[in-house]
């Protein structure tokens, strides 16, 4: 009876010993597939925030130039007539207010580079009281004209607004008094300049005196 009783018992104790073994690898298991997508799910948000924000980058501005009947003239890359005004004196834009909004600036966030006829010594760069960088050519702050249809039109050429003379901007930096309207965009770009051009000569800074 004694030993019916301990073998008894001792079969008990394997069983449930056998069941606990069992349960306890079972919640080890689990555990460790929990751990697992618990990772996997971390890793796309991990990927994610690594990636550089967009917002931080900057744009090159490329001074061009086109041909029209009233000759040789700088446009941006995409075409637009760029302008200088006869009231600028030195480095300084005069333009300020309602100008503004009727004449933008050529501003820039990142390079200033040649392409075509233009002249990459005669660039460089003012600061606007708002903080923004306005490109300039030959000393002369350039502006859009708010008044063109798109890229390759001039209708600003020859304008009086706010008490001076707008015209386009030839490739020695003087102004050009020609008529023009319009023009074929990029019509005599090219690759941009590889070295500096040779400074314009003082003579072509003539027509107003806007050094």
């Amino acid at each position: 009876m004694r030993n019916y009783l301990v073998n008894r018992m001792s079969a008990s104790t394997r069983v449930a010993a056998g069941v606990g073994g069992a349960v306890g690898a079972a919640l080890l298991v689990a555990a460790c597939s929990s751990g697992s997508s618990s990772t996997a799910a971390s890793s796309p948000a991990s990927s994610a925030g690594s990636s550089p924000a967009a917002s931080g980058s900057t744009s090159a501005t490329v001074i061009t130039t086109a041909t029209a009947s009233g000759g040789t003239f700088l446009t941006t890359s995409s075409g637009r007539a760029v302008y200088l005004w006869a009231k600028d004196t030195g480095n300084t834009s005069a333009c300020t207010g309602a100008c503004v909004g009727a004449w933008p600036p050529v501003t820039t966030t990142g390079t200033v580079t040649a392409s075509g006829g233009a002249k990459a010594s005669e660039l460089g760069t003012i600061t606007r009281s708002d903080g923004t960088k306005q490109v300039t050519y030959d000393g002369h702050p350039l502006y859009f004209f708010a008044g063109d249809a798109g890229p390759g039109t001039a209708s600003g050429q020859g304008s009086d607004n706010f008490g001076a003379k707008w015209w386009l901007v030839s490739p020695s930096g003087s102004d050009v008094t020609a008529a023009v309207t319009s023009f074929t965009a990029g019509g005599s770009g090219g690759a941009p300049a590889s070295t500096p051009s040779a400074p314009a000569p003082s003579s072509s800074k003539a027509n107003g005196g806007w050094a």
